[in-house]
């Protein structure tokens, strides 16, 4: 499949460790922490949204965003508690989710994350949509803790349900519920405001976020609040509207491939356009968005 050149080259920083940017300079880069109660904060700063559970225990981080960033993750998350930091969990392999996975390690944080996250960071991987490899990354950024379906944490006074949803963003998502507190982590399953990224080469599909956005909900009620893995902190309502946008155009791009298997066809229509002014602003373009639906249905 040829290199879309449209694709915005910022989206390689959100997959890959490696790139320029993420050995670039972050001089400018804060990171801000938004008290979520409970002792569960969620922490914004280049990347994915972290998530971060404080307690009597100690700390449980939720990713860890660039390497050179974790020296400001761990002054940030000092602000709240001078506890260590336990566990950082992965919510999946991408870089801007585990870039700083060999400096915790280093220092004493124990790696979690889903099987399939620890088998993609220890080999080499090659992304069909950017047309780009990764490299394995170094032994001491592989998560030395791993599940498959589900694993619990009794910590801080809290329970915390970690569970797999498939063949979603990838195939390792993982999403965090914190009983107790009433939030959820829900990773790369859910873009807050914008089109998702589907990582279909590693195992992700639109069919696999949408169950897990519905998967969810089910947990959620008015008041849950729900860490995306990228834009603003969203609730119950902020995620039925995201699925109804999942569904739309998800149906669109199937009724169009009943007539064409050409994807040039399938942008032609223009399946996804209607959402461009709320949700192609600052991310993905609706054509963008409408190509890793039709990947991923074309695997499928």
């Amino acid at each position: 499949m040829p290199l879309r050149k449209t694709r915005p080259s910022f989206i390689f920083c959100f997959l890959l460790a490696g790139t320029a940017f993420a050995q670039g300079d972050f001089a400018d880069v804060e990171i801000e922490a938004t008290d979520l109660g409970g002792g569960i904060h969620m922490l914004k700063g280049a990347g994915g949204n972290l998530g971060v559970c404080i307690g009597n225990d100690g700390v449980f981080l939720i990713d860890d965003q660039f390497a050179p960033l974790s020296d400001r993750i761990k002054a940030a998350v000092s602000e709240l508690s001078d506890g260590p930091i336990k566990f950082v969990f992965n919510t999946h392999w991408h870089g801007d989710h585990t870039g700083g996975n060999e400096n915790f390690g280093a220092s004493g944080s124990l790696l979690v994350s889903h099987a399939n996250v620890r088998r993609r960071l220890s080999t080499e991987q090659f992304t069909e949509f950017f047309d780009r490899t990764t490299p394995a990354s170094p032994d001491g950024a592989l998560p030395v803790v791993t599940f498959t379906d589900s694993i619990s944490f009794f910590y801080n006074d809290e329970e915390i349900v970690v569970f797999h949803v498939p063949a979603a963003h990838t195939d390792g998502d993982g999403v965090i519920h914190f009983i107790k507190a009433n939030v959820i982590h829900s990773g790369d399953v859910v873009f807050s405001g914008l089109y998702p990224y589907i990582d279909v080469s590693a195992g992700g599909s639109i069919d696999g976020i949408i169950t897990g956005v519905r998967t969810i909900l089910e947990l959620c009620d008015d008041q849950t609040q729900i860490i995306p893995g990228h834009g603003p902190l969203a609730k119950r309502a902020d995620l039925e509207v995201y699925l109804a946008m999942l569904l739309d155009v998800r149906g669109a791009v199937a009724e169009e491939m009943k007539t064409s298997s050409d994807l040039a066809a399938v942008l032609a229509a223009k399946p996804a356009a209607a959402y461009d002014a709320e949700w192609g602003q600052a991310w993905l373009t609706s054509d963008q968005f409408v190509e890793m639906v039709f990947d991923s249905l074309g695997e499928k």
